[in-house]
C-alpha cells in the first residue's frame, strides 16, 4: 500500500455520533481489553449541520476500506493512537448497520484511561474523518426548506475516534457542495422559467397570427 498523507483540515470532514461502543474483556492471547463498536450508522439522519442534515447510505465506505490506511485515535489526537488497520491492531468493516470497528489498544496510560471512562459511560460518542468522492454525494431540498445530503461514496477514510466532546460537524467541503447544488438548482430553475416564458411567447404569437389570418379571411369575404 502506498503511503498516505494527512490532507489539510479543509479537505477532511468529521462526523460525530452517539453510538454503540463497549470495552470487551481480555481474552487468551490479548493482554488488554478491546474497544468495539460502530463509528457510523447507515440510514440515520444527522443533527442539523447548519441548514442541512446528512445521511450515510449503505455501501458508501466499501471502496474506501479497500485502500485507506485508517487509524483509531482518541479525540482525533495523532499522539494518542489506539490502533491501525494496516498493522492489524484495528479491524474495520461495513455491515448492514454501519461502519463497525474493533481495536486492540496499546498498554498505555491514555488507552487504559479511555477504557475506564467508556466503562463508566463518560465517553460514548465516536467520530470519523473522511473525504467524499467526486460526485459521491446527492442533495435534496426538503419541504421545510432545509437540505438533505446523502453520502453515496467515500473516497478515503482517515480515522475513527472515540471522543470526549463532539466537534461542530459542518465543514467547508460540505458547504461548498451545498452551494454547488443550490447554484445548479437555481440555474435549472432559471432555464425552466425561461423555457416556459419562451413557450408562452410562442403560443401568444401563434394565437395572434391565427387571429390576423381569420381577420384577413373575414375582410376578403
Amino acid at each position: 500500500m502506498e503511503p498516505e498523507f494527512e490532507k489539510p483540515d479543509s479537505e477532511i470532514e468529521r462526523r460525530t455520533h452517539t453510538v454503540e461502543m463497549r470495552v470487551t474483556g481480555a481474552t487468551i492471547g490479548k493482554r488488554t481489553p478491546s474497544i468495539e463498536g460502530y463509528a457510523a450508522n447507515f440510514n440515520s439522519l444527522s443533527e442539523d449541520l447548519g441548514g442541512f442534515r446528512e445521511m450515510l447510505m449503505p455501501g458508501c465506505f466499501a471502496d474506501a476500506l479497500k485502500t485507506s490506511d485508517v487509524r483509531a485515535l482518541f479525540n482525533h489526537n495523532p499522539d494518542k493512537i489506539l490502533g491501525r488497520n494496516v498493522a492489524g491492531t484495528l479491524r474495520i468493516l461495513e455491515d448492514e448497520k454501519g461502519l463497525r470497528f474493533s481495536v486492540d489498544p496499546p498498554e498505555t496510560s491514555y488507552a487504559k484511561d479511555l477504557q475506564i471512562s467508556m466503562s463508566r459511560g463518560d465517553v460514548n460518542q465516536c467520530s470519523f474523518g473522511f473525504r467524499v468522492a467526486e460526485d459521491g454525494d446527492a442533495w435534496r431540498k426538503e419541504p421545510d426548506g432545509t437540505y438533505l445530503r446523502s453520502i453515496l461514496k467515500v473516497d478515503r477514510l482517515f480515522d475513527v475516534s472515540p471522543v470526549t466532546y463532539p466537534a461542530y460537524a459542518a465543514t467547508s467541503c460540505a458547504v461548498r457542495s451545498l452551494e454547488n447544488y443550490r447554484h445548479d438548482t437555481e440555474v435549472c430553475e432559471s432555464k425552466a422559467a425561461a423555457d416556459k416564458a419562451e413557450e408562452q411567447r410562442k403560443m401568444e404569437m401563434e394565437s395572434l397570427e391565427l387571429e390576423l389570418m381569420l381577420a384577413e379571411h373575414d375582410s376578403e369575404l
